[in-house]
């Protein structure tokens, strides 16, 4: 089961993509003050990844800042070679910020992998995604049907934002 409401965010370091090259962060540091919209996917490129997950929070990128979000991030265990092609290819450079896990460690400290072997891709991030405050999850959003964002696609965190923030 992924991190739960309550979970603090594991300290482990990773890189984000930036226009000047891939910068190593603490992810925990990172998520530690402000609003915060992770989704968490298992490959750069792939069919659902690339073409449905990824592009909704590009397109709704406005709407998650007016709502107070501080940073929308994409965390995927990819090599940082891999997510900053992806980005540069989706326009996601300089939008959404582009997290590269490439070991799997921040993947398996969230309690967020997934067994990709079968597959040849060892182990991924499982596509979930979380709202965070100032380091402390929010709200968990797990896919259940392969190939599916209904669960953790931008509209639905979108969603879920407003009924949070009008609570």
């Amino acid at each position: 089961m992924p991190l739960e409401i309550g979970d603090k965010v594991p300290s482990i370091e990773v890189k984000l993509m930036t226009a000047t090259g891939p910068e190593d962060f603490d992810f925990a540091d990172y998520v530690a003050s402000g609003l915060s919209v992770i989704f968490c996917l298992p490959a750069a490129f792939s069919t659902t990844c690339h073409n449905n997950h990824l592009p909704g929070y590009i397109a709704n990128k406005s709407a998650f800042d007016g709502l107070g979000v501080n940073r929308v991030a994409c965390l995927s265990v990819n090599d940082h070679f891999v997510m900053s092609a992806w980005a540069e290819q989706t326009g996601a450079l300089g939008v959404i910020d582009m997290v590269a896990d490439g070991n799997g460690e921040l993947a398996v400290a969230m309690k967020s992998e997934v067994d990709a072997r079968g597959a040849g891709m060892g182990t991924r991030f499982t596509r979930c995604a979380y709202i965070i405050k100032d380091g402390i999850v929010q709200q968990v959003f797990v896919e259940t049907a392969r190939g599916s964002t209904a669960q953790t696609g931008a509209d639905n965190l979108l969603e879920a934002l407003k009924e949070q923030l009008a609570a």
